[in-house]
């Protein structure tokens, strides 16, 4: 399989990685034990890390995630960067995300917890204790519009009140 067609099997995959090989053969032109293998390979390779479903867990009856995006500043460290303070933090279980940024702050953290509370702690205990941390700014998530190209609450009625002056 060529790169062009790697590249488009890899698009079809993230829009879809339930899609079925017989139906990805078709679309590529490909016969379906050259998709097969072609997607394994990709697997043992680490090009493909793994298949998500985007949940809208409002629409589950169960207690909702508190979301959060930290802002970090840190002081690198000689000889390794950015890495060795983002190992550290990557290793915490409240931390789903993890980037390196350019701007004003180095380290952009996504966390996960049961309360705004649960996070603060986090924060304060955790994350701003690390000896390369210099500061944090956290940001709430208050509502979810759109994750990896999936549009949440398309289609649905928005039920607040009208208020005009």
């Amino acid at each position: 399989m060529s790169k062009e067609q790697e590249t488009r099997l890899l698009r079809i995959l993230e829009q879809n990685g339930r899609i079925d090989t017989e139906v990805l053969a078709k679309m590529l032109n490909e016969d379906e034990e050259t998709v097969i293998q072609t997607i394994k390979r990709l697997e043992d390779e680490h090009v493909i890390l793994s298949y998500a479903a985007v949940i809208n867990w409002n629409k589950v009856e169960q207690e909702s995630q508190v979301a959060a995006m930290i802002d970090v500043k840190v002081t690198p460290q000689r000889g390794v960067g950015f890495d060795e303070v983002a190992n550290r933090i990557q290793r915490f279980p409240e931390v789903s995300a993890l980037y390196l940024m350019s701007g004003t702050y180095d380290l952009s953290v996504m966390v996960e917890g049961q309360t705004m509370e649960g996070v603060a702690r986090f924060v304060s205990d955790k994350l701003s204790t690390l000896d390369a941390v210099l500061s944090t700014t956290t940001h709430f998530r208050l509502k979810k519009y759109k994750h990896d190209g999936i549009v949440f609450g398309e289609g649905e009625k928005d039920r607040r009140m009208v208020v005009s002056p």
